[in-house]
């Protein structure tokens, strides 16, 4: 299981966000980089990075802050953001980021989904965002029409390998991730699932182990460990061994 300590950008600076809500922002930090490389000298074996301004706009604005942080650290990270276009698509594919998350575009575009899973194979990892079970799009400011399990399945038909999934309306609140939708979707996908949002806890991590669902490989935190609920070194331990 990794756990992936999360950076979010926004204006240069490292945020959080409540609900994917651009307007309920909190800043944790002025040097995104050097944040990254805080959780890094504390033990993080990945990183999470997200360009918020990107999954808003579809533009990179940050994108040489990303090439930044890739380039001070040791281990490997997620990129998700902006991946709306081709054009897009190859430059973080480039950037020396290992796993490229494509949100919106996956549900929009099958054609780049497709052009995507050629050009990075297992490093690219789509966002199952959720909203009451439906798929969220445009930086969660959308919901489509299309269900998470349905979604799954469409994903797998186009040869992705794994999903990060999230539910919107956790994200950031603190109230506790959605442990009985992640076992839902296990039963009906192969895919390797990473579990993003609502982490509060250290019971959370608990009980995501306790489930020991067998396609579940990764945890992404933020908001907790950034006010200290718990330490990133703890959360490691959870799953050690």
């Amino acid at each position: 299981m990794i756990v992936f300590p999360a950076v979010d950008i926004q204006g240069g600076k490292a945020v959080r966000l409540r609900r994917g809500d651009f307007d309920d922002v909190t800043v944790f930090g002025d040097d995104p980089v050097a944040l990254a490389r805080l959780w890094q000298d504390q033990g993080a074996e990945a990183l999470h990075v997200v360009d918020l301004d990107a999954a808003r706009t579809g533009e990179l604005v940050n994108r040489d802050i990303v090439e930044r942080i890739v380039g001070s650290l040791e281990i490997p990270v997620q990129y998700g953001g902006g991946i709306r276009g081709a054009g897009n698509l190859a430059l973080v594919a480039d950037s020396g980021v290992h796993w490229v998350v494509m949100g919106t575009a996956a549900v929009t575009a099958l054609d780049l989904l497709d052009d995507a899973v050629k050009l990075l194979g297992e490093r690219l990892v789509v966002g199952l965002d959720c909203s009451d079970g439906m798929v969220a799009t445009h930086g969660w400011q959308r919901r489509s029409q299309m269900s998470a399990i349905h979604f799954s399945k469409v994903l797998a038909d186009h040869g992705v390998k794994r999903v990060v999934y999230t539910d919107t309306a956790r994200d950031g609140m603190l109230g506790g991730p959605d442990l009985s939708g992640l076992r839902e979707l296990t039963e009906v996908t192969a895919l390797e699932l990473v579990l993003s949002g609502g982490i509060a806890r250290l019971d959370d991590l608990r009980r995501l182990r306790k489930l020991d669902l067998p396609n579940v490989v990764g945890v992404i935190v933020g908001r907790a460990i950034y006010e200290n609920a718990f330490s990133l070194a703890d959360a490691l331990a959870v799953f050690a061994g």
